[in-house]
């Protein structure tokens, strides 16, 4: 007779699923881009704010203009464009290749979670049969 930890235990092994940070990195920089930038751009695409955007992803205003200019820099290439403020505030908005990046990672992320899933059934899931 299955006691209730074997029963539990049973139900979340059938319940695993393939989990993984992913990111982009240089020979001379780590972390470029993944899936935090990614997520402070769409961020940004959205309030039409770094301030905005980084209290919507619960990270500090500090921490989103340092990644957002690590990405810039490494990239060599803007990702938004900003406005100063003034009598109607200021705004950051995505570039087009700004825009072009969220979508392309999008997609690269999209290929990626599919690969692992792939692998996963091959490799795993009969296992916990």
């Amino acid at each position: 007779m299955a006691v209730l930890h074997d029963i539990v235990e049973d139900r979340n092994v059938r319940k695993l699923r393939p989990r993984f940070k992913l990111w982009l990195s240089s020979e001379d920089v780590e972390g470029v881009f993944g899936d935090g930038k990614w997520r402070l751009l769409e961020a940004i695409g959205t309030e039409r704010s770094l301030k905005a955007a980084s209290e919507s992803l619960n990270i500090s205003y500090r921490k989103a203009w340092g990644d957002l200019k690590k990405a810039q820099d490494t990239l060599n290439v803007a990702l938004v464009e900003k406005q100063r403020g003034g009598n109607v505030g200021g705004r950051t908005v995505l570039s087009e290749k700004g825009r072009q990046w969220v979508e392309a990672y999008m997609k690269f992320r999209s290929d990626v979670e599919e690969a692992a899933e792939k692998g996963y059934e091959k490799h795993i899931k009969g296992l916990l049969e």
